[in-house]
């Protein structure tokens, strides 16, 4: 069963039952088993409100624990989870809810301040992704369901949930997993239909490239709503033993790097905005002093004084990296090239949500300054230009990652 996606996540929980899972920074804390429990009294709460296998369940709100043990609820359950981005407008989630059809949505308060449940008539109902309190109910079985969770929870398990209560249906490769809805860069937002088997590749590309983390630290900042932050600060890690910090505010660079002095993180994944403040605001000054410029241009001195600068670096990131991955958008040149010239343990990939999201990767040591890597395994990719070394042409891609197609919208699946 190694090719199904729902196999890792059980045998995670399993193996690494009583290890740290997921926290919120400065917040609350869950094992393994304490996701487990809860991902349990999901399953339970969706049965008695009539849910099935295959009806979507909408998420809404910043990243944090609860977010993530609701997400896993529903994959696990066998319905399918639609992400959507909490920074949205409010006509834009609620378009989104009515679209993708989902029966039920999770929403962070934050976010419900701003909605009206009115505009989404056909949803059932709507919990607090906070305590997972009903914020609107239309369904009695829903309501019935949430009232009696402790009791029909305790009546399932008399005795205590253990390990070998764990046990999810296995997915099937074509199955639908995810509608994650893009930032609409290109024009009202597209929902992308994301099969398990993008699921799954992503997943052993990340396995093959890092291996596991069983215990290791990681933090959570880029929003788990899109398929970037999600598939490779969070799935990933779940699966493979680590443990997430979620930065539950708006990860300013003060708090990033608070976080990462506290947390450590074994592996950062991050976008260009967030390395770049940190760079200018941590390192660059230090570099225009006059000494520090004087001794970077004398040759024997020069090396010293690069590993010194590298050091201060990757202080500045927690100091515990193995490899510091960018995506989500070019590196600026000059921030590039200072990375560069240090040696800094970098890399830059390429992906986009309709893969889910990895197109092209590197490792660090045989990465290419200015690149986005190669392609990734189990992807083919080409350049359509008559002279792709010099004229600029369409990327297109093929293979396992890639989406079914757009959620209701063949024209554009087909064009």
């Amino acid at each position: 069963m190694e090719e199904s996606f729902i196999y890792y996540i059980e045998g995670s929980i399993k193996e690494n039952w009583d290890r740290p899972a997921l926290t919120d920074y400065h917040g609350i804390n869950c094992n393994y088993k304490d996701v487990a429990r809860k991902i349990e009294k999901l399953h339970i709460l969706f049965e008695h409100a009539g849910i099935k296998k295959g009806d979507k369940i909408a998420l809404c709100g910043r990243n944090s624990t609860n977010w993530g043990i609701a997400f896993l609820a529903t994959l696990t359950y066998g319905a399918v989870v639609v992400p959507i981005l909490n920074e949205f407008k409010p006509d834009n989630i609620h378009n989104i809810v009515n679209h993708s059809e989902a029966r039920l949505l999770f929403v962070g308060s934050v976010v419900w301040e701003g909605l009206n449940e009115a505009s989404m008539e056909a949803l059932e109902g709507i919990l607090s992704l906070e305590d997972n309190s009903i914020l609107v109910s239309r369904s009695q079985m829903l309501t019935h369901a949430r009232e009696r969770l402790n009791e029909l929870f305790g009546k399932k398990y008399p005795d205590r949930f253990r390990p070998e209560d764990v046990t999810y249906t296995y997915d099937k490769p074509e199955e639908l997993a995810i509608i994650n809805y893009t930032s609409g860069t290109t024009s009202f937002s597209k929902g992308v239909m994301l099969p398990y088997r993008s699921l799954w590749s992503n997943l052993t590309f990340a396995f093959g490239v890092f291996g596991k983390l069983p215990g290791e630290q990681v933090i959570s900042m880029l929003p788990m709503a899109h398929m970037y932050g999600l598939a490779f600060e969070f799935i990933y890690e779940f699966a493979s033993g680590a443990h997430v910090f979620f930065l539950t505010r708006t990860p300013s660079p003060k708090i990033i790097a608070d976080a990462f002095s506290t947390v450590r993180p074994n592996l950062i994944i991050s976008v260009p905005l967030i390395i770049e403040k940190i760079i200018r605001k941590k390192v660059f000054p230090a570099l225009e002093k006059p000494l520090i410029k004087l001794m970077l241009n004398l040759p024997l001195l020069d090396k010293k004084v690069k590993n010194s600068i590298r050091q201060k670096v990757i202080d500045a990131f927690g100091g515990n990296f193995k490899e510091l991955i960018v995506g989500g958008a070019a590196l600026n040149k000059e921030v590039e090239e200072f990375l560069h010239s240090i040696n800094f343990p970098y890399t830059v990939g390429y992906g986009m949500t309709e893969c889910g999201p990895i197109l092209s990767y590197a490792g660090w040591e045989t990465f290419k300054k200015g690149s986005c890597g190669r392609a990734a395994p189990r992807m083919q990719l080409k350049i359509d230009s008559p002279d792709p070394a010099h004229i600029v042409g369409e990327i297109l891609a093929k293979g396992d990652n890639l989406m079914i197609g757009y959620y209701k919208n063949e024209a554009a699946t087909h064009a």
